[in-house]
């Protein structure tokens, strides 16, 4: 239970970071703007016409002319759109990006699945044992090859295998269940080869997004006649900067899950061969 809990709170932390940062917003200051910004310049012309008037003794012109600045003012606001952090994730992130959520929805699953089949009692069910072991007491052999085959656990199928060549000697029956034990440790780590696979071709997917954006952002200053402005090469280095982040994001947990789920398969793998072994023991003597 300890390891299940951990397990899914290592999942969460890191799945759930980059979406912590969605309340933050980022806004992009309209390249236009200042140009606006330069309209009370114009609003002083009216105001220097206006001295003309000025001399017949009217201020009211000069107070006019004051007026049609106050719209300059409002003008001078800058424009700036605002958008969210996770917004421009998804923008930036681009091709690359949906690849590595499909893969992120995957890694999720396999960890899930294992996690739910890897189990104690999945592979060692007490009850199956307690019950194997009473039918050996009672010599009711026939009876415990029968309990064995029904039953899909690993240990069942080991010692389903070792009473099938019993008959032919103790050491063959003991060779069997190996050979039983080392096969269903391979499927279970073949289940657990595709998380390793994701680990290590998703840091690829984010260093190809990287490459690519900072191919982006080269290509507009080497097709700019000028010295581009840094929000021309924001897109180009915000999508190379998401998909190494986004790739480490999926790469780091499919590491850690499979290191730990393995050394798992190998801890259960070997206490299936210490009981199915201690069960057949009995039956070492009998045949010398």
């Amino acid at each position: 239970m300890a390891y299940r809990s951990l397990s899914i709170f290592l999942l969460l932390a890191i799945l759930l970071t980059p979406l912590g940062l969605t309340a933050r917003s980022f806004a992009y200051q309209d390249e236009a703007a200042p140009a606006a910004g330069e309209a009370p310049a114009a609003g002083e012309a009216p105001a220097a016409a206006g001295e003309a008037p000025a001399a017949g003794g009217g201020e009211a012109p000069a107070g006019g002319g004051a007026e049609p600045a106050a719209p300059a003012g409002n003008g001078a606001a800058p424009a700036a759109a605002s958008e969210s952090f996770l917004s421009w994730m998804i923008r930036a992130s681009g091709f690359f990006g949906f690849i590595l959520l499909l893969l992120s929805f995957l890694m999720v699953a396999l960890i899930m699945a294992n996690v739910l089949s890897i189990r104690r009692d999945n592979l060692m069910p007490p009850d199956l044992i307690g019950a194997f072991e009473e039918k050996l007491n009672n010599k009711d052999y026939q009876g415990a090859f029968e309990l064995a085959k029904s039953d899909d656990s690993f240990v069942a199928r080991v010692l389903a295998a070792g009473l099938s060549k019993l008959n032919q000697g103790y050491s063959e029956a003991i060779e069997g269940m190996q050979e039983v034990g080392e096969d269903e440790n391979m499927a279970m780590e073949h289940k657990l080869s595709y998380l390793a696979l994701i680990g290590a071709i998703a840091p690829m997917i984010g260093l190809m997004g990287t490459v690519y954006g900072m191919i982006l952002s080269f290509q507009t200053i080497a097709s700019s006649a000028t010295s581009p402005k840094p929000s021309e090469l924001a897109d180009g280095i915000s999508t190379a900067l998401f998909t190494t982040l986004e790739g480490l994001t999926v790469a780091i947990p499919a590491m850690i899950f499979y290191s730990l789920l393995r050394n798992r398969v190998a801890r259960f793998s070997l206490e299936v061969g210490m009981i199915s072994e201690s069960l057949m023991n009995r039956f070492s003597s009998s045949s010398k």
